[in-house]
């Protein structure tokens, strides 16, 4: 039986994991900090507080893995600096605290394109993220690279409204995923046996791994 630690779980990936946990007989508690105050739900202990490192820093429950489907986008983040507070910051104090609790396993939603020298911002954050992570030196860490994401945000994004259509025609790794899927492949790999250190889950590879999920 597994502790969790879920961070983001009232964004489009985290809802859909955060069922998917709450599910599963293999997970005993999931621990989901948020802004909002969440439903009563079996199995979830629910802190609420408006800066997610004031929840991070006093925790004490023993963990065994670490989820963070944190992100935003600049436009939605308000600034350069607040994006990178959410999507660099905040996911790297989730695993600062999910390494001091002892958790064994970091499991992360990042970007297609990440890269800590790509020209485009966005995803030059999600790469310098990335490697401070690989810098921790986690047994485990698995890096998820969706492509743009499908499904009913609970704030639309107008932007990722206009582009799903052409996103779901591109190839390979540009091509637009569920959300529910991502969420799938990030319980898939939670429990599956280690083959690396680190593994990276491209986008084109999100669908037939969650449909494998599904199948199991």
């Amino acid at each position: 039986m597994s502790r969790i630690l879920l961070t983001g779980a009232t964004g489009l990936v985290g809802r859909h994991l955060l069922r998917l946990l709450i599910e599963d007989p293999r997970v005993s508690e999931i621990i989901a900090p948020t802004r909002r105050r969440l439903p009563a739900m079996n199995k979830v202990t629910n802190l609420v507080e408006a800066d997610l490192t004031d929840v991070l820093g006093p925790l004490k429950t023993p963990l065994d893995i670490v989820f963070c489907c944190l992100g935003t986008t600049r436009r939605e983040a308000g600034s350069k600096a607040a994006f990178i507070h959410v999507d660099y910051t905040l996911v790297v104090d989730t695993a600062i605290a999910g390494q001091r609790l002892g958790a064994k396993h970091l499991l992360v939603v990042s970007a297609h394109g990440a890269g800590a020298h790509s020209p485009f911002f966005y995803n030059r954050v999600k790469g310098e993220m990335e490697n401070a992570l690989k810098q921790q030196g986690w047994p485990r860490l698995t890096l998820i690279r969706p492509s743009l994401l499908l499904g009913e945000r609970e704030t639309s994004r107008a932007g990722e409204s206009l582009m799903a259509p052409l996103f779901r025609l591109l190839p390979g790794n540009w091509r637009a995923v569920a959300a529910r899927d991502v969420a799938a492949v990030m319980l898939r790999e939670a429990f599956a046996p280690a083959r690396h250190e680190v593994t990276i889950i491209e986008s084109s590879a999100i669908p037939r791994t969650a449909f494998s999920a599904d199948s199991e």
